[in-house]
């Protein structure tokens, strides 16, 4: 299961992580998210070398405004403390993986 990331754990489980993290930036009434969501906690339950959490934009619109998210699902790949890699919309589990490499 994802972990969820809130502005209050974003810095420390995100920015300063020194592992890769996928941050899936989603809402619950969004169905591509509702369709994106098992195959982001299938990767967060088989997370090798990397961690991955959910960011509810209606629950924590400034951590959507501080990254730009103009839509959703967004995800952002950190590495570092920086965006690595971005994608928005449904994606299938293996362009995710890639994205994490």
């Amino acid at each position: 299961m994802a972990k969820a990331f809130t502005t209050a754990n974003f810095n420390e489980e995100v920015l300063q992580s020194d592992i890769p993290v996928l941050v899936d930036f989603w809402a619950s009434w969004c169905m591509p998210c509702k369709m994106l969501s098992p195959v982001i906690d299938e990767l967060a339950d088989g997370a090798d070398g990397y961690k991955v959490g959910k960011v509810n934009v209606d629950e924590e619109p400034d951590l959507a405004r501080t990254y730009n998210v103009m839509s959703i699902p967004t995800l952002l790949v950190f590495k570092g403390g920086k965006v690595a890699a971005s994608s928005v919309g449904v994606q299938p589990k293996e362009a995710i993986e890639k994205m994490l490499k």
